[in-house]
């Protein structure tokens, strides 16, 4: 059964009040059948709003609200301005105004049913934010036809980094899943056995830390993967000798026992183990096909350095700390 007009406008709601991190927002909606577009410079309006598909259901699309750094005021005028859509980055530039926000609607990605890809939108877009406009931009259409340029698409991993960077989200794909190969000994959460079977290894995002003051030191962690979520149970003892990857991990490898209460399951940590600097590695093109994305980075107890973010982008230059920045978790005392 297709998911109800009432659980679209939950879900648009719940996007617009920020009540959930939007990547969780999204995964819920498309584990629910609801099909998930994405931010659109000629579709998309500050909130998250419902289109028609074309069997008749509703899809979710995104809204301007997700581009981080985009003014409200801003978005609504480019809306205000799109007539008949823009064709190009320079027509929204001509018809929408400031040019302050076309590099952030560029790294957004907002321009793909124009045609261009990401880099192809951020190069138009850094020609016409310069002091002056380059030729191929007069106005007074004078200027010299400018030489093409070759721009190499990203790999699929750079495109999810910069999605995280532009909007906390990604409808490409889920870093586990680009991980995935370099952790054999992690099952899937989905794959997580119904009944106990002695120790299990699980690797994920983490998603909220909760430390309840009645609950005597126990952490509780949701980690989660391209499958879907696991509940984690850190008693105290197990807390103080993993303090520094329970605190600070973004990406934590947990292995434990599992213990099911009704329909609820948890693992119980045993060890755990922070492989946020794996996380840096996503951003990396692969030189052959048998590197993988799950490679270790770490040598000699020293975490090697990721290639370094476009400039400008962040101060954080270890993989820990830029993981912190792309995948913050929700933290609860």
């Amino acid at each position: 059964m297709p998911p109800s007009r009432d659980f679209h406008l939950r879900a648009a709601q719940c996007a617009a009040d920020g009540l959930y991190a939007p990547a969780q927002l999204v995964r819920d909606a498309r584990d629910h059948g609801v099909e998930v577009r994405p931010v659109s410079v000629n579709a998309s309006e500050w909130d998250c709003t419902l289109e028609q598909r074309a069997d008749g259901e509703l899809a979710l699309r995104l809204g301007f609200r997700q581009i981080k750094g985009l003014r409200e005021e801003d978005a609504r005028w480019i809306v205000a301005a799109r007539g008949n859509g823009y064709p190009d980055v320079e027509s929204l530039w001509r018809r929408a105004g400031s040019p302050d926000h076309l590099a952030r609607l560029a790294e957004g990605d907002v321009f793909g049913d124009t045609g261009l890809n990401r880099r192809e939108a951020l190069w138009q877009a850094k020609a016409l934010c310069g002091p002056r406009p380059l030729p191929l931009f007069d106005m007074d259409g004078e200027g010299g036809t400018e030489p093409a340029v070759h721009l190499p698409r990203m790999t699929l991993g750079q495109e999810v980094i910069e999605d995280y960077l532009a909007m906390r989200l990604s409808l490409r794909a889920h870093p586990l899943e680009l991980l995935r190969a370099g952790l054999p000994e992690s099952l899937p959460n989905q794959a997580l056995p119904a009944r106990p079977a002695g120790r299990v290894t699980i690797t994920g995002l983490v998603i909220t830390r909760q430390r309840p003051g009645t609950a005597s030191g126990v952490v509780f962690l949701t980690l989660e993967d391209e499958t879907g979520t696991a509940n984690v149970v850190v008693w105290r003892k197990i807390y103080e000798t993993f303090r520094t990857a329970v605190v600070t991990g973004r990406l934590l490898r947990v292995t434990g026992r599992l213990q099911h209460e009704g329909a609820v399951t948890h693992l119980l940590a045993e060890r755990i183990e922070d492989l946020s600097s794996r996380l840096g590695a996503l951003g990396r093109p692969l030189s052959s096909g048998a590197e993988t994305f799950g490679a270790e980075t770490e040598k000699g107890g020293e975490t090697q350095r990721p290639n370094a973010q476009p400039k400008g982008r962040s101060a954080a230059r270890h993989p820990r700390e830029q993981a912190k920045r792309l995948f913050p978790s929700r933290d609860f005392h």
